[in-house]
């Protein structure tokens, strides 16, 4: 098949990784319909994929991966930058130099027998401003496959790069699937990522938080924009105004469902609606107008299955019901569906689990879908999804929402007293580890911006990088910065606050003071609500203006003790702490007393 374009740096590239992989043949992805049903059969005759019920589950498909390979590996991840000062110290760092040499010696040869897929994708839409050029080169249709959903796949995606040399280079090798030989690793400098041994999505759709995230963040770093790891959310009031905000929130802490969120009945009666732009990543950069606009580069959702169902996620359960690919869950062999564990109640007896082994769910007691089992479904078919989705120029960001899990420490919602106080705020970011997480329960896991693993470069750097944005925007029209916490508990244990689609409370309020309509209490560390400025109708016997009163209570000695441990945190970056960040910390300090 000849190439699908003139632009010399991207054949020279290729004919060197051609050289490198030896692959028996050569296909371009075009993104026409044709090819993809061709790969979708090839991929079912040699058992890469099982076709499912199509009547049920119109074009969908199930695929398992090695069991060694079910998740992100962060401790094979490495930012490979020019030195480790530039990697900075929550980043694996190794030497690019040596880093190359190490992973061809690993690639060298392993496509043979195997075909070689040029995937040419763009990170947002075709042509927006904000749009980012990739090329992977996978030996996996399972690879392709995904990318098609994750990303805007194509040979219009050439034609605009054009003779440009923008553009990402991605590399991914199957080899063995050999865990101790699997490397993710990513050439900031060089706009380059390659992963070798493994098949799983997070380490091999390399749009995703490689590109995405990793190279983009330093892209952004470089050429005056952001790269964040954060959903976008419309809300439209009864008016029918949109006002979007960009949340960050590390893993477990309900992210999908606040991008999906479905609004209380009191809400919805009134006429409210909420719009998912993005239930990942936001790209954010200053539009002519002089606010931050951001987009959501992907054109997919890459979602954990299990805990997906009607009831904590609808809109989620409905993007899997066409085109989706399913990793790592259970096989119903008597439908030819799937399922996973909190779907529902009901188990299939007669089953496959994620491994490939037969499993009667009613009587097993090991699980039949892997924890981390993935659906990889089109953006579009999500009930929700916002009709500014493929608006090239973004949508304008009213509020930017920071989030962890605090049992005790974190009110319900407080916001920043200006943009530097944010940026701290985003950057002593935590989680109290649960059950799911191995190790101890309870154990402050910081996450600045949710970004630990995702930052391409120095944090410290990333951090002045907030600062130098927020320097540039004029304060009226900066996004206002706030901070939630959905998991504060009572002295039983029991959470305080309802959660779910009752978050839209608090997102209220948030817009309220972005548009000046409601007063805040100023408090030892931002402003806090008035109890009576959240509205709890329909929450009666849930939420009372004192239990209220109590979640936003902000506790003076667990902040003493926080403090503590953010400026451990901060020593970690040692003279590289921006200047502002620490005398927010002496601020926090000097108010805690």
């Amino acid at each position: 098949m000849s190439a699908l374009t003139s632009n010399k740096s991207v054949l020279s590239w290729i004919d060197e990784k051609v050289e490198l992989v030896k692959p028996d043949k050569i296909v371009w992805i075009d993104g026409s319909q044709e090819q993809i049903e061709e790969l979708r059969a090839t991929a079912c005759s040699t058992g890469e994929l099982i076709k499912l019920n199509q009547e049920l589950l119109p074009d969908c498909y199930l695929h398992r991966t090695a069991v060694n390979d079910v998740a992100r590996v962060e401790g094979r991840t490495f930012i490979c930058a020019n030195s480790k000062e530039e990697a900075g110290p929550t980043n694996n760092w190794m030497d690019p130099a040596e880093a190359y040499e190490m992973l061809y010696d690993i690639a060298r040869d392993s496509y043979k027998g195997r075909t070689m897929y040029v995937i040419p994708y763009s990170m947002g839409p075709v042509g927006s401003p904000f749009a980012k050029v990739g090329i992977e080169l996978t030996d996996s249709i399972y690879v392709v496959l995904n990318m098609v959903i994750m990303t805007r796949v194509g040979k219009d995606v050439l034609e605009v790069l054009g003779d440009s040399n923008d553009w990402v280079r991605g590399l991914h090798c199957r080899c063995d699937i050999d865990e101790e030989k699997r490397y993710i690793c990513q050439f900031p400098q060089d706009n380059t990522i390659i992963s070798v041994n493994s098949g799983y999505g997070g380490n091999v759709l390399l749009g995703k938080k490689c590109f995405a995230l990793r190279i983009a963040s330093y892209q952004g770093w470089k050429e005056g924009w952001q790269a964040e790891h954060m959903l976008i959310l419309g809300i439209q009031n009864p008016e029918g105004e949109v006002k979007y905000i960009c949340a960050a929130f590390p893993s477990a802490c309900g992210k999908t469902n606040l991008a999906m969120l479905i609004p209380p009945e009191i809400y919805a009666e009134k006429g409210y609606k909420v719009w998912c732009v993005g239930d990942d990543i936001s790209w954010i950069r200053k539009g002519p107008d002089g606010r931050l606009y951001a987009i959501n580069p992907e054109n997919g959702f890459f979602g954990v299955a299990p805990g997906t169902n009607e009831k904590s996620n609808p809109n989620a359960l409905a993007s899997t019901k066409k085109g989706t690919i399913f990793t790592n869950v259970a096989h119903n062999l008597d439908n030819n569906t799937v399922w996973w564990e909190g779907l529902d109640k009901n188990p299939p007896a007669n089953a496959v689990e994620w491994k490939g082994n037969p499993w009667n769910g009613q009587e097993s007691e090991e699980k039949g879908a892997h924890p981390n089992s993935r659906f990889t479904a089109p953006a579009v078919n999500c009930p929700c999804l916002s009709s500014e989705f493929e608006n090239p120029n973004g949508v304008p960001i009213s509020a930017i929402v920071f989030g962890g899990r605090r049992a005790k420490l974190a009110p319900l919602v407080y916001q920043s007293r200006d943009w530097n106080h944010g940026v701290f705020v985003g950057s002593i970011m935590a989680s109290e580890t649960t059950a799911a997480a191995a190790g101890a329960v309870g154990v402050v896991r910081r996450d600045p911006m949710a970004m630990l693993p995702f930052c391409g470069y120095n944090m410290a750097d990333y951090w002045q990088h907030w600062i130098d944005i927020g320097a540039d925007l004029d304060p009226e029209k900066a996004p206002k910065i706030f901070n939630v916490n959905w998991f504060r508990k009572d002295d039983e244990g029991n959470f305080m606050w309802p959660g779910f689609g009752d978050n839209l409370r608090v997102l209220d309020w948030i817009i309220d003071r972005c548009e000046g309509k409601v007063d805040a209490k100023s408090t030892e560390i931002g402003y806090i609500p008035y109890a009576e400025d959240i509205n709890i109708e329909g929450l009666e016997g849930e939420v009372s203006i004192d239990s209220l009163n109590s979640i936003l209570e902000v506790e003076k000695e667990l902040w003493q003790e926080d403090a503590k441990g953010i400026e451990e945190f901060y020593a970690k970056f040692g003279d590289k702490i921006p200047p502002v960040l620490a005398a927010e910390l002496e601020t926090l300090k000097k108010n805690v007393q």
